[in-house]
C-alpha cells in the first residue's frame, strides 16, 4: 500500500508553528511534538533570521523535523534558504508552483488556503504524499487563528498526508482530529503566551494541545 492511499494514521503527528526561540523549541519537543515550524515570511510577526532558525535545529537535532515557512521566493533561494538553516523541509504558503513543489521534492511540501471545494481540487493538483490545509482569509498568507469548514477536506485526508491547520486551540484540536482524522495538526497562535512576546509559546497550552490531539 502506498503512502498515498494508507489507511489513517494511527497517531495524529504534531506541529508546533512559529517557533522564535531555542527554549521554546526544545520545551515543545520535550512536550512531545514531532515537528516545529520557523517561519521566513517577513511580514509575519514570527519571523526569524537564518542563523536563529539553524540554532533551533541544531538544538532540536533529530528529535524533531524542523520545517521553513517560506513564501513566493524562486526553487534557487529556497534551496539556498533550506541549506543555510539546516532544517529538514519547507511548506510553501504563496503562489508557487505545482513544478516548484515537485522540483523540491521530498523535501517541500505546498500549504493550500481552503475556503470551498474548488480549493480543495486546487490542492489535489499538487505533487507528493504531504499538503497542508488552512483557513482562507483574504490578504494573508496564513496564522490568522481562524478555522474553516473541516468537511472540507475529510476526503482529501483519506487519499494524501494530510497537515490541519487553522484557527487550531487545545479546545477544538480534538474535534478537529475525530472530524478529519488528519496526518498531522499544526498550531501557532493557538498555543501563544497571552501578553508574551511575538510568537512566544505557553508550556501549558503546548502541553495541553498535545495531549488532546493525540488523545483523540
Amino acid at each position: 500500500m502506498s503512502p498515498a492511499h494508507a489507511a489513517p494514521h494511527a497517531v495524529t503527528e504534531v506541529k508546533i508553528c512559529g517557533i522564535t526561540s531555542v527554549d521554546d523549541a526544545l520545551m515543545a519537543v520535550d512536550a512531545g511534538a514531532s515537528a516545529l515550524g520557523v517561519n521566513f515570511i517577513p511580514t509575519s510577526v514570527r519571523v526569524v533570521s537564518t542563523a536563529l532558525a539553524r540554532e533551533i535545529a541544531r538544538a532540536v537535532g533529530t528529535r524533531a523535523l524542523v520545517v521553513g515557512v517560506v513564501a513566493n521566493l524562486d526553487v534557487a533561494t529556497m534551496r539556498a534558504l533550506r541549506d543555510a538553516a539546516e532544517i529538514g523541509c519547507l511548506q510553501l504558503h504563496g503562489s508557487e508552483t505545482e513544478a516548484d513543489v515537485g522540483t523540491l521534492l521530498p523535501h517541500a511540501y505546498k500549504a493550500i488556503r481552503v475556503g470551498d471545494a474548488a480549493d480543495v481540487e486546487r490542492a489535489r493538483a499538487f505533487p507528493g504524499d504531504y499538503i497542508l490545509v488552512d483557513a482562507k482569509v483574504p490578504g494573508t498568507l496564513g496564522g490568522t487563528g481562524a478555522t474553516f469548514d473541516w468537511a472540507l477536506v475529510t476526503e482529501l485526508a483519506r487519499a494524501r498526508r494530510l497537515t490541519l491547520a487553522g484557527g487550531l486551540t487545545p479546545d477544538n484540536v480534538a474535534a478537529a482530529v475525530k472530524a478529519v482524522r488528519p496526518y498531522c495538526v499544526d498550531v501557532a497562535s493557538g498555543v501563544e503566551l497571552a501578553g508574551g512576546r511575538p510568537g512566544q509559546k505557553d508550556p501549558a497550552r503546548v502541553a495541553r494541545f498535545i495531549a488532546e490531539a493525540r488523545g483523540a
